[in-house]
């Protein structure tokens, strides 16, 4: 808009420079084409030896006829018949330019004066000079700039207002589709783009858009059917192989390679429940049958599983009041995934806390490990996600918990975020989840 405005008011700034310029020409024009006229008819009397004394002339128009000592010979009733009204120099200038401009003051007047001179025949040696007042034009010209002057703002604000409501009208649509094409695209919602009423490109890029989200929602679709469809067909078989290594294990005994193989079948039965999860995430709306969750109690529980580990899990929560409103499963695997990933990576232990702050119960695990740097901090909730490729696949990770604890976290209108340890290193995930609204009626009463 800016741009535009700018481009209005140098186009305004030019087109007035070229009318004021326009204007005097023809002006000047007009004053010279009427005394080279009269001079012409004069120096024809000349010629032909009938040039009365005094030259009858019209108007405001001077006239003198001159000979070739600058003396003059006639001259019409208004002008000086004593002195040549040009210079020797001026009278060259006129007949080699065709004009030349002097003073008014040489008649006692204060406008200024066009004059032309035109030569006779040569053999009579005389020259005809012609002037004109030209105050006129001046005033005219006068008048212009401040008109001008005095215009141009009101018209650059008039135009650059139509301007502004001519451009907002044609982008309105524009900025819906915008606005909705944002919502679109923060939301796992298969809305679609308006299309306007109007046929015009606009309704055309909004059809155009929505086929190609409607394409974009089908691939996606493809691929959730696709994920669980496998995820569902390998889980029986690696049962199935699990069987049989424990059956194998109980006959033969336990082996260094039994074991490899029952981890490495171990692992994968995590990364395929973490596939199905995942699916049925992207598959199911938000929100949906919804319980009172004791998030303490899941603390504890999670804490009581990684008992034994490689580093001690300790647990600050309270004995109540510390309930949101979820889903017990998701809740219990948001935060399982969080102690399990914060156990791999701690130096010597990890402290996990719940708490209420306000609306929300916040659950914070903490290491005291290498932690994050910042800038991956919001890339390692992005699935099979790892910073340290080979390190994560030696201590059995698969690139997908962070990412089913953020989906689960927003599926429970939460949240989840990495932060820096209190201490001198170690890393902190915090999630924040919805109080029961019972229990916020109560600390309100409370």
């Amino acid at each position: 808009m800016l741009i535009g405005l700018t481009g209005v008011a140098v186009a305004l700034a030019v087109g007035s420079a070229a009318l004021y310029a326009v204007l005097t020409v023809v002006s000047f024009r007009s004053l010279d084409a009427d005394a080279t006229s009269t001079a012409t008819e004069v120096a024809g009397l000349v010629d032909d030896g009938n040039l009365p004394d005094p030259i009858p002339v019209t108007g405001s128009q001077l006239v003198q006829v001159v000979d070739d000592r600058d003396r003059v010979v006639s001259a019409s009733v208004n002008a000086d018949r004593l002195t040549a009204l040009l210079l020797p120099g001026e009278l060259s200038t006129a007949l080699r330019e065709g004009h030349v401009d002097v003073p008014g003051a040489r008649i006692g007047t204060s406008s200024p004066l066009r004059v032309v001179a035109v030569q006779a025949a040569p053999s009579t040696g005389r020259t005809v000079v012609v002037a004109q007042q030209y105050g006129d034009v001046v005033h005219s010209q006068r008048i212009l700039r401040l008109t001008l002057f005095a215009t141009y703002p009101l018209l650059l604000a008039v135009l650059g207002l139509i301007a502004w409501r001519v451009v907002g009208a044609a982008l309105r649509p524009v900025e819906a589709l915008r606005d909705s094409a944002e919502t679109i695209s923060g939301s796992e919602q298969d809305t679609r783009l308006p299309v306007p009423d109007s046929r015009d490109e606009i309704h055309r890029l909004a059809v155009t858009l929505n086929g190609m989200l409607d394409r974009l929602t089908a691939a996606r679709t493809r691929q959730r059917l696709f994920v669980a469809d496998a995820a569902h067909e390998l889980r029986s078989p690696l049962a199935s192989m699990q069987t049989q290594i424990d059956v194998w294990q109980r006959v033969e005994g336990p082996s260094d390679e039994l074991t490899a193989l029952a981890e490495e079948v171990r692992r994968m039965t995590a990364l395929v429940d973490d596939l199905l999860v995942l699916a049925r995430l992207d598959a199911r709306p938000r929100q949906l049958d919804l319980e009172a969750v004791d998030v303490a109690a899941v603390v504890r529980e999670a804490a009581a599983r990684a008992a034994g580990g490689r580093v001690p899990v300790t647990v600050t929560a309270g004995s109540g009041g510390v309930l949101a409103n979820a889903r017990a499963d998701e809740v219990r695997r948001s935060v399982g995934n969080l102690v399990d990933n914060a156990v791999r990576h701690a130096r010597h232990r990890v402290d996990v806390s719940t708490y209420r702050d306000g609306p929300v119960v916040v659950v914070d695990v903490t290491d005291d490990g290498t932690g994050i740097p910042e800038a991956d901090r919001e890339r390692v909730f992005q699935r099979f996600t790892r910073l340290d490729e080979a390190r994560a696949r030696d201590e059995g990770g698969s690139g997908l918990g962070l990412a089913i604890v953020r989906e689960l976290a927003e599926h429970l209108d939460g949240s989840v975020e990495l932060l820096d340890a209190d201490g001198p290193a170690g890393l902190t995930a915090r999630v924040r989840l919805p109080c029961l609204p019972s229990t916020l009626r109560d600390h309100s009463a409370g």
